[in-house]
């Protein structure tokens, strides 16, 4: 009996574990009650963002994954839903396999927009993410940033659906 319990088990959360790179975690119906309470406030003003990027880019070059920059601010609740989604464990291992991420405080749209001009991109809404392949050096995605304005209405899957695309 214990033997069947483990092989129930395995058969549960394997495939979890081993989702292919373009196949996002499934978040199930109640994610939205898992997001963490308070929501998280992960963009930081003092951190230096180019240089974040510039080691994100390192180790992606390393590791064959494309950056995920996540531009955003903590006055903006879409921004923080969205790392709150991040923060869900499922989430945060498949990103952790997938992604280098990278978090970027955009303030009131007055600092660390260059590094999404050097893509060809340009934040106009937050949250905003860019998906650079490292070993080309160019953007996946210059001209569909993950706006704000579609934030609200989506769910965690759905966030997670858009994010898993831009993965190898």
């Amino acid at each position: 009996m214990r033997r069947g319990a483990l092989v129930a088990a395995l058969v549960v959360a394997v495939p979890a574990l081993a989702a292919p790179s373009g196949t996002a975690p499934r978040l199930g119906a109640q994610s939205l009650l898992q997001l963490p309470r308070p929501l998280p406030s992960p963009y930081d003003s003092r951190a230096d963002a180019a240089r974040d990027f510039e080691a994100a880019l390192a180790r992606a070059k390393k590791s064959g994954k494309p950056v995920v920059v996540d531009f955003g601010a903590n006055w903006c609740f879409e921004c923080r839903v969205f790392a709150g989604v991040l923060a869900l464990p499922d989430m945060r291992r498949y990103v952790a396999r997938n992604f280098e991420l990278v978090i970027v405080d955009i303030g009131r749209f007055d600092r660390n927009l260059d590094i999404a001009a050097r893509y060809g991109a340009k934040v106009r809404a937050v949250p905003a993410v860019l998906v650079v392949d490292a070993r080309s050096s160019k953007a996946r995605n210059p001209r569909t940033l993950w706006l704000a304005d579609s934030v609200p209405s989506h769910k965690p899957q759905e966030m997670a659906d858009w994010l898993a695309k831009w993965a190898n």
